[in-house]
């Protein structure tokens, strides 16, 4: 007697068990950190429905915090997975493009191709951006000596990393962030045994396959409601997770839509900003608290004082004149200029110094609101400039910088 297939599971039960089965080994952060991560699963298995595929990416300030052990988990459960440490894009690109599908690329102590050190990893770097998007792709010449043709690689999958401290804005602003920790005393988990568990890790991977197969037209068409304040990349970013959410039903858009702002706004809060946003936000709020004009010397030991700053550490070498400068042409004054450093009249001579004229539009439009107590509306991110001032007027503001402010200013994003 031929016994009939299996009917596949509704997606609220399926994502349940893909949850419960990480909760057997892994000690996430937050409960959102198993919605997200759940959602993530799932969604590999639909991601040629989608605009974008989010990466995933499981950080920790130290090693042995469980972020190996989640990839491990990830590859069982989604399709096609390629686990690695050290490939080339090339590699990578074909793997994409091959007859089979797309792959779920799993890249442990992805740390180590980032940073001034890593320059061999350029094109590596270049496949983990542009494949987030399902248009990205790079151009390759394909064949031997003479005979080559240009070609378009597709570099469109999902990809999930570990690795150790942060990453780069453009892979962080392109994924789910899940904050590892050591386990406490009291986390425990079970012991994951490969022979064991990999059979129970497959069959759930067969039934998320099963369900997402049900439901490939309903998420190819959606366009999931974003929670109020999510917008841009981070709305980007969620789009697939919560179309999978909401396919699934039961309370997983609900806890979807929750799980999305606390990890949204936890990424905003626990990552430190642009550096130029920083630089932007440290002048305005504790360099010149006001005053219309300030030498650069005078922001330079200012900066140098501030112990919580970067400022006395950019790539091994403290703040100077030159790399202050270079740091702030990036920003345009109001007339739509890059900001440099101008002549200051002062008795004693006219040193190079910088205009919080000059400053004012990044002020508004990269930086925070300023601290409570001074951002009673929204003009007071735009100090009001009087040309006329004395530099001598600064002296008390600038040295009260140097200290430790009562309020600390909230840092963006860029």
């Amino acid at each position: 007697m031929t016994q009939q297939p299996k009917a596949p599971l509704d997606g609220a039960t399926v994502l349940d068990l893909v949850e419960a089965f990480h909760r057997r080994f892994n000690v996430f952060p937050t409960e959102a950190a198993y919605v997200a991560v759940a959602l993530w699963d799932a969604h590999a298995h639909l991601v040629e429905c989608f605009e974008t595929t989010p990466r995933i990416a499981f950080l920790s300030p130290e090693p042995g915090s469980g972020k190996s052990r989640a990839l491990e988990i990830v590859e069982l459960l989604t399709p096609r997975p390629v686990s690695t440490v050290s490939a080339s894009a090339n590699a990578l690109y074909r793997l994409v493009d091959s007859a089979a599908g797309l792959p779920t690329v799993l890249f442990d102590e992805v740390d180590t191709i980032f940073g001034p050190k890593a320059g061999a990893d350029e094109a590596l770097r270049g496949f983990l951006n542009a494949g987030y998007r399902r248009i990205g792709g790079a151009l390759r010449c394909v064949g031997e000596g003479s005979n080559q043709n240009a070609q378009v690689f597709g570099s469109y999958c999902a990809v999930a990393m570990a690795g150790l401290g942060s990453l780069p804005d453009t892979v962080l602003t392109r994924a789910v962030i899940i904050r590892m920790r050591k386990r406490a005393p009291n986390e425990n988990v079970e012991s994951y045994r490969q022979r064991l568990h990999e059979k129970q890790g497959h069959d759930l991977r067969d039934q998320l396959a099963a369900w997402a197969d049900t439901v490939r037209d309903q998420v190819a068409g959606a366009w999931p409601d974003m929670p109020d304040g999510v917008t841009d990349r981070p709305a980007d970013v969620w789009e697939p997770l919560l179309a999978v959410a909401d396919a699934a039903g039961g309370d997983w858009p609900t806890r979807a839509r929750a799980a999305c702002l606390e990890l949204v706004h936890a990424a905003h809060d626990n990552d430190e900003a642009s550096l130029g946003v920083r630089l932007l936000t440290d002048l305005r709020d504790r360099v010149f608290c006001g005053a219309d004009r300030v030498p650069t010397a005078v922001i330079l030991e200012a900066l140098l004082a501030m112990e919580d700053a970067p400022w006395g550490d950019l790539d091994d070498k403290p703040i100077t004149s030159r790399s202050l400068a270079r740091l702030l042409a990036q920003y345009v004054t109001p007339g739509n200029k890059p900001i440099k450093p101008r002549g200051i009249r002062t008795p004693a001579g006219t040193p190079k110094g910088y205009y919080a004229e000059d400053l004012a539009d990044a002020w508004t439009r990269y930086c925070p609101l300023p601290p409570q107590e001074s951002a009673t509306s929204a003009t007071a991110a735009t100090p009001q400039v009087n040309v006329g001032e004395s530099v001598a007027a600064t002296a008390t503001p600038i040295r009260h910088s140097t200290a430790e402010p009562a309020t600390q200013p909230t840092l963006a994003t860029h």
